[in-house]
């Protein structure tokens, strides 16, 4: 008899039908499960999926929003039983942020997937969406988790990926942890299973070349690549079939680690700067999702969104700003236009940054190359959010929007108060 396993879609997950295909070749059962159905349904399968694609559009940041949905809360109370939770792409990102994987106490946040990193001697060739085939090594005993049962340590396949924010960020210590708990199953490999941490082995510059990470029980993995897409990768899922036969008698630990405290900083300019505040001219449905998600969780504010620029450079003409502005580099003209941030008495201003500001690079190196713009230092990317508090205690319902880290992840972004 095959078990079924729910295919967890949210608005934008794509990847269902060949989820559907790989866990019918693997034994397994898919049943489609859609953010909004009953739980009751969920609590009745013996596995989860949560499969790919873009779920919410990866608005504010990918998986974030899903990451908040009440269904969460239900397949962190089934992992806990030890059901075997698969997390593909997308569904990674979502893992990650619920903070089911790698699974600290009280699923706390403690690790990021963000903005790819291609670079070769220096040079950023992308930082973007990336799609093409990867080879990931099994680097753990068979044993050690649900999901490489059918897998020999050393052993590789070879399945496509295909994301935008596929690149893994764990503190050093807490990668030293993970690693010992043998929490890193797959790895990035080349065609004769070597493990090289550059470009293109590995494909998203991920850490420690880390394709996938679990939990300390094994039951729990994000994954970035997508097995489902290929034959290759039923091992995988049949591994997750033969986990859910056997029965789950190991009690599910927390991993034991703290991690550090993040402070939001006072944001100061730098005096050889200038700065561009971009709004859009058209709707902002990136500022109305986060709105929306944070209303869900009964957070009374209203949410505006713009991107920042800080262009850092020897010459700031008038004539000189024009070309930046002509060259449609730092934004589109049809549909945004630089604006004043305008706030008032109930609201709060933060500008987001990535830690490792790779599109900054890629834009700066695009605008002194291609477009022979000369003067330019540096250039600094970040988005600003402008939080108004409708109702409530100001400062309380500030640390709630805060506290779910929907407008940024302290382990790939800096988060400063603006203004």
């Amino acid at each position: 008899m095959r078990e079924d396993i729910a295919i967890v879609q949210f608005p934008g997950s794509n990847t269902e039908r060949e989820t559907f295909m790989a866990c019918r070749r693997s034994g397994l059962n898919p049943v489609e499960f859609l953010w909004n159905e009953t739980h009751e349904k969920l609590t009745k399968c013996a596995g989860y999926i949560i499969i790919g694609g873009f779920s919410y559009e990866d608005r504010s940041r990918a998986g974030v929003i899903a990451s908040l949905d009440p269904v969460i809360n239900v397949i962190k109370a089934e992992s806990e039983k030890g059901k075997p939770v698969l997390g593909i792409c997308n569904g990674a990102q979502i893992l990650i942020e619920s903070g089911l994987v790698p699974g600290l106490n009280n699923y706390t946040l403690c690790a990021a997937l963000t903005d790819n990193k291609r670079v070769i001697n220096g040079d950023v060739l992308g930082t973007g969406y990336y799609n093409s085939w990867a080879n990931i090594a099994c680097v753990v005993e068979s044993s050690q988790t649900a999901f490489t049962r059918h897998l020999d340590t050393g052993e590789f396949i070879r399945v496509p990926f295909a994301h935008a924010e596929g690149r893994f960020i764990i503190p050093e210590d807490l990668l030293t942890s993970l690693i010992n708990n043998n929490q890193t199953p797959f790895r990035y490999c080349d065609d004769s299973g070597n493990i090289i941490n550059e470009f293109p082995v590995n494909p998203n510059g991920s850490v420690y070349n880390v394709a996938a990470v679990c939990n300390p029980t094994g039951n729990v993995m994000a994954m970035m690549p997508h097995p489902e897409r290929t034959p290759n990768g039923d091992v995988i899922f049949k591994s997750m079939a033969e986990h859910i036969k056997e029965e789950h008698g190991n009690e599910i630990l927390p991993l034991d680690y703290e991690p550090q405290k993040y402070s939001i900083q006072q944001y100061s300019s730098d005096p050889d700067g200038i700065e561009w505040l971009v709004n859009m001219i058209i709707t902002d449905n990136e500022a109305v999702s986060v709105h929306n998600a944070l209303a869900h969780l009964d957070i009374p504010v209203t949410v505006q969104r713009m991107r920042h620029w800080e262009i850092i450079a020897d010459n700031k003409t008038s004539s000189w700003q024009n070309a930046l502005i002509e060259s449609g580099e730092l934004f589109n003209s049809n549909k945004e236009f630089i604006a004043n941030n305008k706030t008032n008495n109930n609201s709060a201003t933060f500008l987001v940054r990535h830690k490792e500001d790779m599109l900054g690079r890629q834009k700066q190196q695009s605008l002194t190359n291609r477009f022979a713009i000369d003067g330019i230092r540096e250039i600094r990317h970040g988005v600003l959010w402008n939080i108004t508090v409708n109702s409530g205690n100001f400062e309380a319902v500030i640390k709630q929007v805060l506290d779910n880290h929907i407008l940024y992840n302290p382990f790939s972004q800096n988060c400063y108060k603006y203004g």
